[in-house]
């Protein structure tokens, strides 16, 4: 039996990334810029873009993502696509681009505090932690409860070696809300090696790297977390 583009999002929403993607190429090619073309296309777009990036690969996912963007009459299915664009661009280092699709949602009024979480993270990989710190706390104005922005600016004050007793409160309730995210383990054991609590900073960057195998920055802090002595913390 012919599949379908439902069958495909079936999988694609219980996880089975390559399934669905396999679903989604096996039907007709989208052609989202032929005059009168009907929504079909534009969702098998949106799924196939999404699909390629939840696999990480981004290049794929970035030629089907800006179609819908270009094209899409869907204001919510657009600046979704812009928003992952804008993950993708931040991950792979294209942080002007990056930039310029999390404006663009800012003026669409699309789930700021994301957004601004986003615009931190893509400032850190600038090297600017002033405004990586302000657009953490915008976040957390607009949501205090966004724990992409508690983990984030947690982990930047223990790097800056900042209110380290606030950066440790903040990097504990992403955790709670996150308990298995690599990310919340390996901040709050970097908060703890920042403190000198070299223990404490072991149990949590010992399950980080267990749930992240070969994640270069985690296996960077779980070197130097093991190599040092409290006194060097």
């Amino acid at each position: 039996m012919a599949e379908t583009i439902q069958d495909g999002i079936v999988l694609y929403r219980s996880g089975r990334y390559t399934d669905a993607l396999t679903v989604f190429l096996s039907l007709p090619a989208p052609d989202i810029h032929t005059e009168g073309e009907d929504a079909a296309s534009f969702e098998l777009a949106y799924y196939i873009g999404l699909s390629y990036a939840r696999l990480e690969r981004y290049d794929e996912a970035v030629l089907y993502l800006e179609q819908v963007v270009t094209g899409g009459s869907i204001p919510d299915r657009v600046n979704q696509c812009r928003f992952v664009l804008a993950v993708i661009y931040g991950i792979t280092g294209r942080s002007r681009l990056a930039d310029f699709e999390l404006q663009q949602l800012l003026e669409a009024d699309y789930k700021k505090a994301e957004v601004y979480a986003a615009l931190a993270y893509v400032e850190w990989n600038n090297k600017k932690t002033s405004k990586t710190v302000e657009h953490y706390e915008k976040a957390l104005e607009i949501n205090p409860n966004n724990s992409t922005a508690l983990n984030g600016l947690g982990y930047v004050l223990a790097c800056i070696g900042k209110d380290l007793t606030r950066a440790l409160t903040l990097c504990k309730r992403a955790l709670d809300m996150r308990p298995d995210s690599p990310a919340c383990l390996d901040s709050l054991g970097w908060v703890y090696y920042k403190m000198g609590l070299l223990g404490e900073a072991q149990t949590y960057i010992k399950r980080a790297k267990e749930r992240a195998q070969g994640n270069p920055e985690i296996e960077e802090h779980y070197n130097s977390i093991f190599n040092t002595t409290a006194a060097d913390a």
